[in-house]
């Protein structure tokens, strides 16, 4: 019962959308309603007018139209003052007719003669204007003539249908008008009474389709309804709701979709804003971590010394040469932290013409002295030009051959360095033969301070920067860098830029 006092107030209140609905279907039924009831009535008063005409008309075909030639000068004769020869009203010869109720007729002369034959039946017949008659005598057998009919307003007051023809008959007079009216106060009250019924009949229609309709706009709107309870289920803890996508409502079903594709990007952006607060978390504990080992180590020695071992030159020395590799250690942690924060907020890539081979043939001293025994052989496979910063596709192509070096065994170690080009695309990769990452280490190869070796110490490793300074620089050039690994096989390390007038990330097409 509350449920019912609450959906007649929210309809009375015209707020919900099941009211609005409501109340503008009965307004548009409404309104089709009286259209109807007017066209309706419009056209049973115009039909009701022309049925009538019709009768009339047949009327007047049966009465017999040779006798009026007869009535008219006897009417004339028989009118107040009138005397025959022998003093009487002449009224023992005059025709008879019968009429019939509520009618009125009456002869127009040729002269203009106006008889009102119908008179002392107690209905007498209006008389129209001159202008009307000549039409008439004119007009009256054209079937385009432009009126059929008149209402006119007798002398008692009455209203009456008003039809005028020519007379006919061989004795007729030829130029003689019989004019025929009756009385439509029946035919309005027929009007009357059949626009009352219509009306109830509208008025009961719309009471049973409001009483219709609101189980009805209740059972359409469930899936609306389902759904704003869904949506209150939702907040940061519960992305994980869906609403059904298939309820048999085009428009719910849309908004369904939109619905679900809304939590799912919702869903994505909370789970990219943990993993990145959690990386946050992780890169300022990796930071600090690495910080504070060569500060530790700073502070010690300097401990040493303040103790009395800067007399001491061999200490002193020692001491010295350890406070210089951590402090340079520290200021290439900084150095590549500051680089990433640059390449993170707008990287500024300084692009020109670049030639891939003749970068890694000048580049080949340095990388075979960083090889030290390893074996190192070169694959460079024809001219290979791109758009590129030269100092940071140097820096890659060191940090990757860097990692190399730093996995593979210092003596029975292969590295391989190879470049190629595609019809969109330039590609360098770094194979090596070392001990290989498992999918794991793989799949975290490039996020900033990972190690694949969490027990390689750190005087024969970084801080775990290079690789993501590498992927951040790729990137920066609209290219990929890619790792392919498997545990004891070794590694390789794809770098992929696009050719001049390739967009950045189009596939080759074959």
């Amino acid at each position: 019962m509350i449920r019912g006092k609450k959906e007649w107030q929210d309809v009375l209140s015209l707020r919900s959308l099941r009211s609005q609905l409501l109340a503008r279907t009965i307004l548009i039924v409404a309104v089709l309603l009286a259209l109807i009831g007017f066209l309706q009535y419009v056209l049973m008063k115009d039909f009701l007018y022309r049925s009538r005409v019709d009768t009339m008309e047949a009327h007047l075909r049966t009465m017999p139209m040779e006798l009026f030639a007869k009535w008219r000068p006897i009417a004339e004769n028989a009118a107040p003052g009138a005397r025959g020869k022998d003093g009487q009203k002449p009224q023992q010869d005059r025709p008879r007719f019968l009429f019939m109720p509520d009618t009125s007729v009456a002869v127009i002369g040729k002269d203009g003669a106006f008889t009102d034959l119908s008179a002392e039946n107690g209905l007498s017949s209006p008389r129209l204007s001159a202008e009307v008659y000549e039409e008439a005598s004119h007009n009256t057998d054209n079937p385009h003539r432009k009126r059929d009919y008149w209402l006119v307003e007798d002398a008692q007051g009455n209203e009456q249908l008003v039809i005028v023809r020519t007379s006919r008959g061989p004795r007729a007079s030829g130029g003689d008008l019989v004019q025929m009216g009756y009385r439509i106060g029946p035919l309005r009250d027929l009007l009357l009474r059949q626009l009352l019924i219509f009306i109830s009949l509208a008025l009961l229609a719309l009471a049973g389709g409001l009483a219709l309709m609101l189980p009805v706009l209740r059972r359409t709107l469930v899936p609306l309804s389902e759904m704003v309870r869904a949506v209150k289920r939702v907040d940061a803890g519960n992305l994980t709701e869906r609403f059904e996508a298939n309820q048999g409502q085009y428009e719910i079903d849309r908004l369904a979709v939109s619905f679900n594709g809304m939590l799912s990007r919702l869903e994505a952006a909370f789970a990219a804003e943990r993993e990145a607060q959690l990386q946050m978390r992780r890169f300022i504990a990796d930071a600090s971590h690495e910080l504070r080992t060569p500060l530790t180590s700073i502070h010690g020695f300097l401990e040493v010394l303040l103790r009395g071992a800067a007399s001491n030159p061999a200490q002193l020395q020692a001491a010295l040469e350890s406070m210089h590799g951590e402090s340079k250690r520290i200021n290439k942690l900084v150095e590549d932290l500051l680089l990433l924060a640059k390449m993170d907020r707008q990287p500024q890539m300084e692009l020109k013409d670049t030639s891939l081979d003749r970068l890694l043939l000048t580049m080949k001293p340095q990388l075979r002295m960083l090889a030290g025994d390893r074996e190192l052989t070169f694959n460079l496979k024809g001219a290979v030009h791109v758009l590129a910063d030269t100092d940071a596709l140097k820096q890659v192509i060191l940090n990757l051959f860097h990692n190399a070096v730093q996995h593979t065994d210092p003596e029975l170690g292969i590295i391989a360095v190879t470049l190629s080009a595609s019809s969109s695309t330039a590609e360098l990769s770094v194979r090596d033969n070392g001990a290989g990452m498992n999918k794991q280490q793989l799949e975290r190869i490039f996020e900033r301070f990972f190690r694949g070796d969490s027990s390689r110490t750190r005087s024969s490793g970084g801080a775990g920067l290079g690789l993501a300074i590498s992927h951040s620089i790729v990137e920066a050039h609209g290219g990929v860098i890619e790792a392919d690994s498997e545990p004891g096989k070794g590694s390789v390390f794809r770098m992929k830029l696009p050719l001049p007038g390739q967009q950045p990330g189009q596939e080759e097409k074959m």
